[in-house]
């Protein structure tokens, strides 16, 4: 390990994959276990938590101290250690004979964390049937050729790291997603320009349903696209259907949606990381229902989990895609989703959701709670108030959506737009129409060979929100 990689990972921070030490300790036999039992990573001796380097020399009294800890691991792991500038790195392979472990117990990585093992996560290590899970194994005919930038700059932004000149392959190696001249499944399915064309159920379906049964549909979205578009695809169309009621707590105006969106996210994002990919002919799907909301994924609750006790639910059917959607701040780390999306619920005098087994699949259901009014004039009235509010809120949304894909994807055309909303290319000008009146973006150069560009005040709109003033040049009528 050279001093550019050491580099980048000390920008990158710690994670799934990277753990930082100020100094040499006999306990970092805990987290090279943790490695061994994972995906493999590196520790960085002479680095703090937040990523000042105070550094640390390799001596043979030190090397020896380290191979001593890593032979005494049962079964022993084999280490590679190295000066790189002025920090020593102890690189840990993925282990062939997992579980690994030390004097101290059985430990594996949860995001930037080495944890002890559960009696019922050993078990389901022991008992793991395919050595290498579907999103670690390299996906066919896929080069670095396939691998879209923007979506590289979109997780750059997502991540708020700041490293928009690196380029594909060390940040996908950094990432657990490109070795030995192969991408994985993992790296397609966030960064490929066409996922599906790789991996066909790749994929995520969000419907809306009249009454309480699946028979009438009234509206619906599908992302067949990368895992990130999955999730917000997911998030817009909750959005657009849950009921938004306005209360005036003082001088504020405070919305709320029936079902609390915070664990509506966490509910996507565990869907998605706990997904099990290998089931083709299926996708991940998000129902909306009057009264109830289910999101399902391929993929039964991995054994050893008991979601009575959501504190001790921590096994992740997919590392990776955890660690990148942690990354990204989508999801709650350490394995603690479940317990918060209860406590939210909770909170909010709802019921906890609902977690089950169903044919194979992994559901996850949030009851709505009931409309109701004390007097007809009252509830004709509270209904126009609320549509008026959930209009106007919607409107707002899909501008600051359409405002980030054009800052993430300068090319998009409109009819990609109006396809990833779920909305008519008509719906799509009338948006743009007015994102340009306000001076918010413009469309730069020919009607072909041109691209979106967000103004100054564009980038500072919060949540959809614009100042209705007309400011900024007239621009050119094109596309």
């Amino acid at each position: 390990m050279d001093a550019g990689e050491i580099d980048l990972l000390v920008r990158q921070g710690e994670g799934l994959t990277v753990e930082f030490k100020e100094r040499f300790t006999s306990r970092i036999d805990e987290d090279m276990v943790a490695f061994a039992n994972t995906r493999g990573g590196a520790v960085l001796l002479g680095i703090s938590d937040s990523g000042k380097i105070n550094g640390e020399t390799l001596t043979n009294e030190l090397k020896g101290k380290i191979n001593s800890l890593a032979r005494n691991c049962k079964p022993g792991i084999e280490v590679a250690i190295s000066q790189a500038g002025a920090i020593v790195a102890v690189e840990v392979p993925e282990g062939a004979e997992k579980p690994y472990s030390c004097g101290t117990g059985y430990y594996r990585r949860l995001d930037g964390n080495s944890q002890k093992m559960s009696h019922g996560e050993i078990r389901a290590m022991f008992n793991e049937n395919d050595p290498v899970p579907f999103e670690e194994k390299p996906a066919k005919d896929v080069s670095l050729k396939d691998v879209s930038k923007k979506k590289i700059r979109g997780f750059l932004k997502e991540a708020k790291l700041p490293l928009s000149k690196i380029s594909a392959e060390p940040l996908l190696t950094s990432l657990g997603m490109y070795k030995g001249g192969r991408i994985n499944n993992a790296g397609v399915m966030f960064f490929a320009k066409d996922p599906r064309f790789h991996i066909l159920q790749c994929q995520a379906f969000c419907i809306a349903f009249k009454g309480t049964e699946q028979m009438h549909i009234f509206d619906r979205m599908d992302a067949r696209d990368d895992l990130l578009i999955q999730f917000t695809t997911a998030i817009f169309f909750l959005r657009k259907h849950l009921n938004l009621t306005s209360t005036i707590n003082g001088v504020d105006r405070i919305d709320e949606y029936d079902i609390p969106l915070d664990a509506l996210r966490e509910a996507v994002a565990n869907a998605i990381m706990h997904r099990d990919y290998s089931v083709r002919g299926t996708s991940l799907t998000v129902y909306v229902f009057e009264d109830r909301v289910e999101i399902t994924n391929p993929g039964e609750i991995p054994k050893g989990v008991d979601v009575k006790k959501p504190t001790q639910v921590s096994i992740r059917r997919n590392e990776i895609i955890a660690d990148m959607f942690s990354r990204m701040d989508k999801a709650e780390s350490a394995g603690t989703g479940l317990k918060k999306m209860n406590d939210i619920m909770e909170s909010a005098g709802l019921a906890k959701p609902k977690i089950e087994n169903a044919d194979g699949f992994y559901r996850i259901t949030f009851m709505r709670p009931p409309r109701q009014a004390s007097a007809e004039i009252l509830e004709k009235t509270t209904q126009k108030t609320t549509l008026k509010t959930t209009l106007k809120t919607t409107l707002k949304t899909t501008l600051k959506i359409i405002l980030e894909l054009m800052e993430n994807e300068p090319n998009i055309s409109k009819d990609e737009i109006a396809s990833r909303l779920g909305i008519s290319v008509d719906g799509v000008k009338y948006r743009i129409k007015q994102l340009r009146r306000q001076g918010l973006m413009a469309w730069v150069g020919s009607s072909k060979g041109g691209h979106w560009e967000i103004t100054a005040q564009g980038k500072q709109v919060p949540s959809g929100k614009s100042n209705g003033k007309q400011v900024g040049k007239k621009v050119k009528k094109s596309r």
